[in-house]
């Protein structure tokens, strides 16, 4: 579904990724680890075009969208939660999640039932304010808006930054379950390495803009993969 080939960005003169090559499948998470620094939200933003990458190529369902601009990836099934959420603190919860229907033809303008199934917190707050919710609502609304847009490819920066224990559980279970449905690929950066374990099959560790290591679930050197985080 995706395929991320060699592909390199700057901050002017700073080079933030270096060769990075990946890929992401329907009905699989695919975890990028590592810390602070490395590059891995950099990452995110370069697949969703917020960032243009200098070299290498970005393919998704066997389209080049290398040079695609943000929105166009968007009305294609990409959706992005970023770190820190940014969800609208002065919208209501119902109007937050209405905002995931900007790619959406008008026929499909609907908060699909699967996001309160996951979530139902947010439709006992529909009328409450974004910015009136804890950081574990927040968080869960700004997955939910995701889910609104009925992408293809989802990509999470971090989920569990700050967030209680609980709403931790209620995210992986998530994140589980639209593995489950077979027809969604997921990108999940986490600092969490039991949470990237327990979720991931496909392990991608990153360090000064690189991958150092990176391996299916089923072939995994846990030694190797310890050492990669130590870097």
């Amino acid at each position: 579904m995706l395929q991320v080939s060699n592909i390199d960005l700057y901050y002017g003169a700073a080079q933030a990724l270096r060769g990075i090559s990946l890929k992401a499948e329907p009905g699989k998470v695919t975890c990028v680890l590592g810390r602070n620094g490395v590059g891995k939200s950099s990452l995110l933003r370069a697949l969703v075009g917020q960032r243009p990458v200098k070299n290498g190529t970005i393919t998704f369902e066997g389209k080049d969208i290398t040079k695609l601009p943000t929105v166009e990836r968007a009305r294609g099934g990409i959706a992005y939660v970023p770190q820190g959420r940014e969800i609208f603190p002065l919208l209501t919860v119902q109007e937050n999640l209405e905002t995931g229907f900007a790619p959406l033809s008008r026929a499909d303008r609907k908060v699909p039932d699967d996001v309160f199934t996951l979530f139902p917190v947010l439709k006992s707050m529909l009328g409450r304010r974004g910015g009136d919710l804890s950081g574990g609502q927040q968080q869960q609304l700004a997955i939910g808006r995701a889910l609104t847009m009925r992408p293809r490819l989802l990509l999470l920066d971090e989920p569990t930054e700050g967030i209680q224990p609980s709403i931790i559980k209620d995210i992986g279970r998530a994140i589980s379950y639209l593995r489950s449905l077979g027809d969604m690929a997921i990108i999940l950066v986490e600092q969490y390495l039991d949470f990237a374990q327990e979720l991931g099959d496909h392990l991608v560790v990153m360090d000064r803009g690189a991958i150092v290591y990176q391996s299916d679930k089923a072939n995994l050197d846990e030694g190797a993969l310890h050492r990669a985080l130590a870097i």
